[in-house]
């Protein structure tokens, strides 16, 4: 076999992120990415894009900090780029605050990001409620600029893009050589997989340019995220929920919530609502499987199931999809030893 066939499904960040990963380190391959949405109305679209990871429990911690750091790195380098404008990536500062002391003073991720410190009793005084705090400087990745800006680098490197709803992976077959399984809480039904499940998050999209550091609870339920254009404030956690319609209720209580922390949000307008999904699992789907139906194989790579901590780790999981995807390549174009009689 000289040239793999490979589809991607899914055009979220991991998707998107994956092919471009695949292009690189996959010789001779040709790579198609089909989804029934692209950008802007994805997942990856709505999510703040702040690089401060999540805890997966499944996941050893040695791997999950990996994952945060090659895609720290990665964003670092556009970041202090030309590109860095167009792909929507920024270094923004700010604090992460807790109301009690937390039983982790320094998260596994603290040496990745910049310039990582506890805050001083002064900078407390801002925030009355709280009695300890972070202060560091990350990255933030903005999705409505980044995927256009990948989708770019997929089309540069000859990739195809496909918009079609995919029912079964099966449906790939003979077509594709090899399939990557990014769809996110789509897996449900094309990887029949029970253990996704959604987490609904709402955030709202304000004017507020005055803003300039983020501040984050130290729950994660409530943040301040300066963005290029708008700021994000959130948020909520909600498991299980999958209406992706605004509620007018929960928004007024984040406005509220986030007032608390910076009184000088009551001055901001052009408030937008905007509602995702996170996939959600205990871990991270990154594994190969075999596809086998009436003696026809359909070598699948799975990439799916980041939950709040896709932008944050999205390009170090697509290295290692694309290492699991040439493993599957070369095995394709090694022929089968002869048995004998």
């Amino acid at each position: 076999m000289d040239r793999v066939r490979i589809a991607v499904v899914g055009a979220g960040v991991m998707g998107l992120s994956t092919t471009v990963c695949i292009s690189k380190l996959v010789p001779r391959c040709s790579i198609t990415v089909i989804s029934d949405k692209f950008t802007p109305e994805t997942t990856s679209d709505v999510a703040a894009g702040m690089l401060i990871p999540p805890t997966y429990p499944d996941t050893p911690l040695h791997k999950q900090k990996q994952w945060f750091k090659e895609t720290f790195d990665h964003l670092f380098a556009i970041a202090n780029s030309t590109e860095a404008e167009d792909a929507g990536v920024l270094l923004v500062s700010g604090w992460q605050i807790f109301r009690s002391i937390p039983a982790e003073e320094v998260p596994f991720w603290a040496d990745v990001v910049l310039g990582f410190r506890k805050m001083t009793k002064d900078e407390l005084k801002k925030f009355p409620q709280h009695v300890f705090g972070q202060a560091f400087t990350t990255l933030k990745c903005e999705g409505p600029v980044y995927l256009p800006w990948l989708e770019k680098r997929v089309k540069g490197s000859g990739g195809l893009i496909l918009t079609r709803r995919i029912e079964d992976l099966w449906e790939l077959h003979p077509s594709f050589d090899i399939v990557v399984n990014c769809s996110g809480l789509g897996s449900r039904q094309l990887a029949g997989d029970a253990k996704i499940f959604p987490v609904r998050g709402q955030v709202l999209k304000v004017q507020a340019p005055w803003l300039k550091h983020f501040i984050r609870d130290g729950s994660g339920l409530t943040y301040i995220y300066p963005g290029i254009s708008n700021v994000t404030l959130g948020g909520t956690r909600q498991k299980g929920d999958w209406n992706l319609s605004p509620d007018a209720e929960i928004s007024k209580d984040i406005l509220s919530r986030c007032c608390v922390l910076e009184p000088s949000l009551r001055g901001a307008c052009d408030i937008r609502e905007k509602v995702g999904l996170r996939p959600s699992r205990s871990g991270v789907r990154l594994e190969k499987e075999l596809l086998v139906r009436d003696g026809r194989r359909l070598p699948v790579v799975h990439h799916y199931g980041h939950g709040s901590g896709g932008i944050a780790t999205h390009w170090g999981t697509a290295l290692e999809a694309a290492r699991l995807v040439s493993e599957c390549a070369q095995a394709l174009r090694t022929p089968a030893p002869k048995s004998k009689l």
